[in-house]
């Protein structure tokens, strides 16, 4: 599919902590087409480091499409000739310095000083992110969704539009992501982030232009790749080869191993898109993140009656299966038609992307059956 990405504009927002912003922008895009009735909408928000750009291609020569084109478009388990599928920006998305995102964070212009924002942002929450959407969903003429689905962030984000949208959530597919983040989540997100916090260039979310904690935010990504991709894979497809056949990495310590090169390589792309204050705001709204505003995840699971469909990771060290059991255990036993199916894989979190063919047919079962 070639897409391409709108815009919604909403002219005042009002976050958690009471910050009032205007003219908001949110990015977004839709696959397939409404129909009469208009309730064959699937929602998808989407992961920690990723965007709207859920599946095609913006251009028909662009590298990747969408993180989740294994099983969004014609024919597939999200199929497009059946559901209007719409996906949309968090606000202070993390990759703020891709052209293709153009929603509203801390390096939009602030109307009051004409700057940037920076790290005077207020600070968000994935709740704050819901009210947009919603209206955007609303403004397309969408009363009742057919589901939501999404992966790691995408999934906490659907759990909380089923709690607190009973009415319009009927269905959810929830993919390594849970109804609460538990404490060792909030600890490897600490990790992540210490990195930026630590660059010289930060100063206290003030960098300028041109400025950006780069060095940073690539450490970050390095960091955050050893939790969500798992060793078993890492050891498959890189073990201990070096990167350049005659570059020893005993002999120089500039030479590397090939999955340090990898690793570097995938931090400096990270660093090039991505915003740090962004970044961190966005981590923090995971790290605080309670579905509907409850410490309990036993209360605020007890706002949810869609059907829901849990899909975790054995070897997932970041949202770990046992957290996705509870919340199925807890949800079946309040007689909600819960279910767990285990996606097996070497990859750890990163099988939420990667993996996620290997249970399309689940995922196109449960779209399918009817409540």
């Amino acid at each position: 599919m070639i897409v391409q990405k709108k815009t919604f504009v909403l002219e005042s927002f009002v976050t958690g902590s009471g910050h009032t912003l205007t003219n908001v922008r949110i990015g977004y895009e839709t696959y397939g087409r409404l129909n009469a009735n208009r309730d064959n909408a699937v929602f998808i928000p989407h992961m920690f480091l990723g965007t709207s750009h859920a599946a095609g291609k913006y251009r028909s020569d662009d590298p990747e499409p969408g993180y989740w084109d294994a099983i969004i478009g014609p024919g597939k388990p999200i199929d497009t000739d059946r559901y209007f599928v719409v996906s949309a920006d968090t606000l202070a998305n993390t990759n703020a310095r891709d052209p293709n995102v153009i929603t509203t964070g801390p390096l939009s212009t602030n109307p009051h000083t004409g700057n940037s924002y920076g790290r005077h942002f207020p600070r968000i929450t994935l709740s704050d992110s819901r009210p947009g959407a919603q209206e955007l969903i609303a403004g397309l003429g969408i009363t009742r969704l057919h589901a939501v689905a999404g992966w790691s962030m995408g999934a906490l984000q659907g759990f909380e539009w089923a709690a607190r949208f009973p009415d319009v959530v009927p269905r959810l597919v929830a993919v390594g992501g849970g109804a609460q983040v538990d404490g060792s989540t909030i600890g490897w997100i600490r990790a992540w982030t210490r990195p930026i916090v630590l660059d010289p260039k930060w100063h206290h979310g003030d960098y300028g232009t041109g400025a950006e904690p780069d060095d940073g935010v690539s450490s970050a990504i390095e960091v955050q790749l050893m939790t969500v991709a798992q060793h078993p894979w890492i050891n498959s497809a890189f073990g201990r080869k070096w990167a350049q056949e005659t570059a020893n990495p005993a002999e120089e310590d500039a030479n590397l191993y090939a999955w340090e090169s990898q690793q570097r390589q995938i931090g400096r792309y990270f660093a090039s898109v991505i915003d740090a204050n962004s970044y961190l705001m966005a981590a923090k709204a995971i790290q605080t993140f309670t579905l509907a505003g409850e410490e309990s995840v036993e209360k605020g699971l007890q706002r949810v009656r869609a059907r829901v469909l849990v899909i975790g990771t054995p070897s997932d060290i970041v949202t770990v299966e046992s957290s996705l059991k509870r919340d199925v255990d807890i949800l079946s036993k309040r007689g909600i038609a819960a279910r767990y199916v285990a996606l097996d894989g070497p990859m750890g979190h990163l099988e939420g992307r990667f993996g996620i063919g290997r249970v399309a047919e689940e995922i196109r079962r449960f779209l399918e059956d009817k409540p």
